[in-house]
């Protein structure tokens, strides 16, 4: 019997690839996230693999620290980028990193083999793909973790379809792209490293996209009742597809800093469902113009509003402002006056907040967000509708989801100097505060918190799913 006990440990070790900085914690929480969901299994032990260009920031170490006993983490050594452009495209960059840190990902995989015998798979994030020669040389069977949407794996599974029958430039198309089990998608509104297919991120997003079907299945960060035609084209299980697996929402809900006891007091204090939460995540920002209107459009609109405000991306000129960014004050960029015109309507608090335990407050009646994907999951399974302000990324695809098929969101319009203005904002802002659209939105977004929890339910789709990988890892051998 002992025996027998030591062979199951043995074959129940898991690893997962984590994820260097920007972008990374948009990658990062939810890797942690499918570690502790993988964790509460009986004798599952889980390692984090973390490749690294810089040592690990703030966040990451809180993050770790934080995590069951059950999950190690062991940070690879970090590599040097200093050879390329600091304009690099941050996916180039993330995924530059993973390349040079195979070597010492190798040397700790042979290591991990060696202490817990049998490893029973290897769990990659899309930045790391490259890292499946090593695990197929030492015979570990590799799962990619997608942590998007299933509208955005669709496209990743499409791509190199498109990029062989699509002539010109996605950005330039006069018609929408038709992806898979989705509603049509204007070029423009495509991720942004594939914009401009000639660019060196095009190039390394259809290499590590190609490289999709060389695991044995990828992971996905969804649930069935979320996105269920694009699951339903996903795991047709015709011959040749890869075996797609849905495990959402996971998302953290145990954030806490220093800010929470102030965020969380001030909403406290707010009648239920009456603020609007404005934040754009851990690594959007706006410039300092665009700032202004949405002061302006917050204020105008009457509406009680929690605001996390960080320094502008460009001063009112349109030089870089990165260079004095750290030691600025983000609530000097505001308008004058503006603070003490909206205290007691408005709370501002500078650089970081809380936002899942925010979100999860009673208080907050909308969330004005970048669309991260983290950030979407985060207010459906609170039930919080959203106004969709995508920045970067494939951003505004989440956004055209949330919007356009889901319908939990409400999106404004650009004007034609490149900003929403102030007007548009606080239109928007009253729309969902106080109009029928905003009520119709909300009463969506409540269908789909119910359905998320049962998702996650012990009897629910996504626990399922996982279930069946799980007994899949701890019996083939």
């Amino acid at each position: 019997m002992d025996e027998e006990r030591a062979e199951d440990a043995r074959t129940r070790s898991i690893l997962c690839s984590g994820y260097d900085a920007s972008p990374g914690m948009g990658h990062f929480i939810p890797m942690l996230e499918l570690a502790k969901r993988l964790s509460r299994h009986i004798n599952l032990t889980v390692t984090i693999i973390i490749p690294s260009s810089n040592p690990p920031s703030a966040a990451q170490t809180t993050l770790l620290s934080s995590l069951p006993t059950a999950i190690s983490q062991t940070f690879l050594p970090s590599v040097s980028l200093s050879d390329i452009p600091s304009t690099t495209n941050p996916e180039l960059s993330t995924a530059l990193t993973i390349l040079r840190s195979l070597p010492s990902l190798r040397r700790t995989l042979l290591s991990l083999s060696s202490t817990h015998h049998r490893l029973a798979t290897f769990i990659i994030d899309p930045f790391g793909l490259d890292a499946i020669d090593i695990a197929s040389e030492l015979h570990i069977p590799s799962y990619l973790y997608f942590p998007s949407s299933a509208m955005a794996l669709s496209l990743a599974l499409h791509l190199p379809y498109l990029t062989q029958t699509v002539k010109g430039n996605f950005k330039d198309l006069s018609e929408p792209v038709h992806i898979p089990g989705c509603i049509p998608v204007h070029g423009k509104d495509l991720l942004e490293p594939v914009q401009e297919r000639n660019s060196e991120s095009y190039k390394c997003m259809l290499r590590l996209l190609n490289r999709f079907k060389m695991t044995q299945g990828i992971i996905n960060n969804s649930f069935l009742e979320l996105e269920p035609e694009t699951f339903k084209e996903l795991q047709k299980g015709e011959p040749g597809m890869i075996p797609v697996y849905s495990v959402g929402p996971l998302v953290n809900v145990e954030q806490t800093n220093g800010t929470a006891d102030k965020c969380l007091t001030w909403l406290d204090e707010q009648p239920r469902g009456s603020v609007l939460f404005v934040c754009f995540g851990s690594g959007g920002t706006i410039s300092s113009a665009q700032t202004h209107e949405l002061a302006i459009g917050l204020e105008n609109s009457k509406q009680r509003f929690l605001w996390v405000v960080k320094c502008p991306d460009k001063v009112a000129n349109g030089a870089l402002f990165k260079t004095i960014k750290v030691q600025a004050d983000p609530l000097d960029f505001l308008p004058e006056g503006f603070v003490e015109r909206t205290r007691g309507m408005g709370l501002v608090v500078p650089f970081w907040a809380p936002q899942a335990q925010i979100l999860a407050h009673e208080s907050i009646g909308g969330f004005l967000t970048h669309c991260g994907w983290n950030s979407i999951l985060e207010s459906i399974v609170n039930g919080v509708p959203m106004i969709a302000w995508p920045l970067y990324a494939e951003q505004k695809m989440k956004a055209v989801l949330i919007t356009e098929d889901i319908k939990v969101a409400t999106r404004p319009r650009i004007g034609e100097n490149g900003l929403v203005e102030n007007e548009e904002i606080t239109r928007v802002v009253e729309k969902l505060m106080e109009g029928e659209e905003g009520k119709k939105l909300s009463y969506r977004v409540n269908e789909l918190k119910d359905a998320a929890s049962k998702a996650l339910g012990e009897n629910g789709s996504s626990t399922k799913q996982l279930s069946q990988l799980v007994l899949m890892w701890k019996t083939t051998q």
